[in-house]
């Protein structure tokens, strides 16, 4: 089922901006996108909510305007999603973003959360970051590589077998990319 009008989006800058809240939100959310077998950076569920607390609380703490960004998506309110868009500054390689950590709570599902966030975190490194490129690094295995070509992405390369998940799972890292933005 696709939500007609799509999830509010809002994007943080800043540490302070992310209240208790949201904080305990994104927790929630990237633990049971985590449990419920998602490519979200855990890779080894079940997780708890304590494991999760401290890397949520990093990530909140590099916010910056021009360096690092954090995308919500909600619904009526409800966390459904969240990305980070990544920059570094330095000249040689400014021109170009990192996508990390996306996710959709299970409950919101099929709603295109995943999409409004890339759309917008595409349009937030054009027209906010003046970035010229985006890339991710998504696990193979998981059918990740369709959902990010649908929305415009290539391929770049791979790291064979670089993400061992289990002695008899080990998967490629897949590299996207998205050029011109």
């Amino acid at each position: 089922m696709t939500d007609r009008s799509g999830p509010a989006l809002t994007q943080l800058t800043r540490p302070d901006q992310a209240g208790p809240g949201l904080r305990r939100q994104l927790v929630e959310c990237w633990t049971e996108v985590t449990n419920a077998g998602g490519a979200a950076g855990f890779p080894f569920p079940p997780v708890a909510v304590s494991d999760v607390e401290p890397v949520a609380d990093k990530l909140l703490a590099r916010l910056e305007p021009g360096l690092s960004r954090l995308l919500v998506a909600r619904f009526d309110g409800e966390l459904a999603g969240w990305v980070v868009l990544d920059r570094d500054d330095h000249r040689l390689v400014g021109h170009w973003g990192t996508v990390r950590h996306l996710q959709t709570h299970p409950r919101h599902r099929g709603r295109g959360v995943g999409s409004a966030l890339m759309a917008e975190a595409r349009r937030v490194a054009r027209d906010e970051l003046g970035l010229e490129q985006l890339r991710l690094a998504a696990r193979g295995g998981e059918g990740l590589e369709d959902f990010y070509r649908r929305l415009g992405w290539r391929e770049a390369g791979r790291w064979p077998r670089a993400l061992r998940l289990a002695p008899d799972d080990t998967r490629d890292e897949v590299l996207m990319l998205l050029d011109p933005l």
